[in-house]
């Protein structure tokens, strides 16, 4: 049984810092390519940041380049996503995503084969 599970989130002042963390089991996580999305509330899930199978390549949508930064420690089989300079509008559940395919496959939600229940970050003015 395949499991994802997010740590990490909570609350933060604007300008601060947060780790996320996933921590997968069931699966070979270096066989997966692994994103990070967010819902906002009343909004759709929207990708947030992706990562090779090799940690090699990466890719973010725009509003989070400079700030976060995507990471994998395979034989943890566990990711990250190390946020910072982080502003209200980063409030969202943020939810670990696993897929077979590229990293480019997984920004859309359609693309992705195994979900976590997500963590709630807040981020206040």
């Amino acid at each position: 049984q395949v499991q994802l599970v997010e740590s990490g989130g909570g609350l933060v002042q604007a300008g601060g810092s947060l780790r996320l963390s996933c921590a997968a089991s069931g699966l070979t996580a270096s066989n997966y390519a692994m994103a990070w999305f967010r819902q906002a509330p009343g909004k759709k899930r929207d990708f947030v940041a992706a990562v090779s199978w090799s940690g090699g390549r990466t890719l973010y949508t725009d509003s989070v380049k400079g700030r976060f930064i995507i990471s994998r420690d395979n034989a943890k089989n566990t990711v990250y996503l190390q946020m910072n300079s982080l502003k209200p509008e980063d409030t969202a559940v943020y939810f670990c995503a696993a897929d077979l395919g590229s990293i480019t496959d997984m920004t859309d939600e359609g693309g992705v084969l195994y979900w976590g229940r997500g963590t709630l970050v807040t981020v206040s003015s």
